[in-house]
């Protein structure tokens, strides 16, 4: 006896969002400072209430996960992580001129909002810029960058940003996305 279609589309949709959740009680266990039982079955209580009770639009995975590429994206990161930290630090305790912020328009190639989200969040943790705004319908960034003070410089934050999206696309884009990728 097969269940009825109803129930089956429930239960794709519930498996399709399990990473989501799983990433909602590791954010909450990271918040709590602790891994331990009670952490993990209250995060996935809080998951499940916060997944129910309030409307989230939906998150479309591509499904696929690439290790080679998820290592590169964290490598970029790290490492810019810490090189951007050093040249924030030297900006502001260094002698030299002040620095030339900029706020600056930067178009994106995908339209999964996932990646869209995930672009922002690595382009706002490294020190030195922050999203400002981002356009979800344009897959648009506007970052605020700390120092930009040529044409150079300018392109070089697009550069980046254009960069960090292809990391994430080729980790967990769509097999359209990464063909679409020069």
């Amino acid at each position: 006896m097969s269940p009825a279609p109803g129930r089956r589309v429930e239960r794709r949709f519930r498996l399709y969002e399990l990473p989501l959740l799983l990433g909602l009680v590791l954010l909450w266990m990271m918040l709590w400072g602790e891994i331990s039982w009670m952490s993990f079955g209250s995060g996935i209580l809080i998951a499940l209430l916060a997944t129910r009770l309030y409307y989230l639009p939906p998150v479309e995975l591509a499904g696929r996960f690439n290790v080679w590429w998820a290592i590169r994206y964290l490598w970029y990161f790290f490492t810019h992580l810490a090189l951007a930290s050093l040249q924030v630090a030297w900006q502001a305790l260094g002698p030299g001129p002040r620095p030339v912020p900029a706020v600056i328009e930067v178009r994106l190639r995908t339209r999964s909002d996932f990646i869209l989200t995930m672009t922002s969040l690595t382009l706002s943790l490294i020190p030195g810029s922050l999203v400002a705004e981002v356009d979800r319908f344009g897959s648009t960034l506007y970052l605020h960058v700390l120092n930009a003070p040529t044409h150079e410089a300018i392109e070089r934050v697009r550069w980046d940003a254009h960069h960090v999206e292809e990391l994430l696309i080729r980790t967990i884009g769509s097999r359209e996305e990464v063909a679409k990728l020069p």
